[in-house]
């Protein structure tokens, strides 16, 4: 069976309305966002109350298999050492002392049950953003723990819950709901499905992804996050390989790729297939930081010695948005690209 990709399906009505589903999914992130973090507020207001009537915790442990994205927001401004413990259960040190918080947004994962139930058993503090009726919420049932409710199933919608109850006890950053929803309305708004191939950065993206091996690099924390999230992306969507990591990591992929000749038959090899080369996506958070410069000009300049095509995805913005809703804008534009990749694919 082999994979060609049609770039004329990504504005044809019939086939984008088949795919309707995905689409407006990832059009209703910024709603999802407004969503979760008006019914939780009732229960922030109280674990905030809670947090405020006690002392500073000793540290802050991030349980669960979503604890790297709260790592990457809270580990540079954290004024308490913080620690994010995917695997089951928790640090053999947490105690009472200490803060327990997690992302649970579907709430039926056993081992994050099982590491919210040790942290109550122990005496931690504990703030779970989870659905109120899951299993994790069941063992969650404690006397120091909130349960922050949660019901649309979006990471990130659950984050952002989590981060303004951090924000408001003064353990993590400025993380405003609002602009974050809008910078996710201001992505959706671009990438609509309604806005054709001349104007659509995703659909363009797309293009420039079909038939290649991305290479995905974001220089900063969060836009290094954005960059693996992308990658599972487009690998799901396409099923083939897209890779990120640091600029270390790579160099050497960009390096091993053979230079592009102008004389090359476009066809590889005597059965057919096309060279499927690397494309280096580079994710742009606006971040000026000398070193990551320095990374991003290093990664351009040995892909353009190679001849390897070089993209660049920047924020939907203006200026001024917090860290995290940068990072929002990067992911979602990249989930776009990766919706419309598989859209524009066809298999014979």
């Amino acid at each position: 069976m082999s994979t060609w990709f049609d770039e004329s399906r990504l504005d044809d009505e019939r086939v984008l309305a088949a795919a309707d589903v995905v689409l407006r999914a990832l059009a209703e992130s910024g709603a999802r966002v407004r969503r979760e973090r008006a019914e939780a507020g009732e229960a922030l207001a109280a674990a905030v109350q809670r947090a405020h009537d006690g002392a500073r915790p000793r540290a802050v442990v991030a349980a669960g298999p979503d604890s790297r994205l709260l790592r990457a927001v809270l580990e540079p401004w954290c004024p308490v050492p913080f620690v994010a413990w995917p695997g089951p259960g928790l640090p053999g040190w947490v105690g009472s002392l200490d803060l327990v918080v997690m992302l649970a947004p579907e709430g039926h994962d056993a081992g994050s049950a099982f590491a919210v139930a040790e942290a109550t058993r122990r005496g931690a503090q504990v703030v779970v953003a989870c659905p109120p009726d899951s299993l994790v919420a069941e063992h969650a049932a404690g006397r120091w723990t909130t349960v922050l409710p949660v019901h649309t199933g979006d990471q990130l919608a659950a984050a952002v819950v989590v981060l303004d109850y951090l924000e408001r006890v003064q353990l993590g950053p400025r993380a405003d709901a609002e602009e974050l929803a809008d910078a996710l309305d201001a992505v959706a708004g671009a990438c609509s499905p309604f806005r054709d191939l001349a104007v659509n950065p995703a659909k363009m993206l797309a293009i420039a992804l079909a038939e290649t091996s991305p290479v995905v690099w974001g220089g900063s924390v969060l836009a290094a996050r954005a960059a693996r999230r992308v990658a599972e992306s487009i690998r799901r969507a396409s099923g083939t390989s897209a890779i990120a990591g640091d600029a270390e990591h790579l160099m050497p992929v960009l390096e091993a790729a053979r230079p592009r000749d102008l004389f090359d038959d476009p066809v590889a090899d005597g059965e057919g297939a096309a060279e499927r080369r690397p494309l280096l996506l580079i994710l742009d958070d606006g971040s000026t930081e000398a070193l990551q410069v320095e990374q991003r000009d290093r990664l351009a300049g040995t892909a353009a010695a190679r001849g390897i095509r070089v993209e660049t995805m920047t924020c939907q913005e203006d200026g001024g948005w917090t860290e995290v809703s940068r990072y929002a804008s990067l992911v979602l534009q990249g989930r776009y690209a990766a919706a419309y990749l598989r859209i524009g694919l066809i298999e014979e």
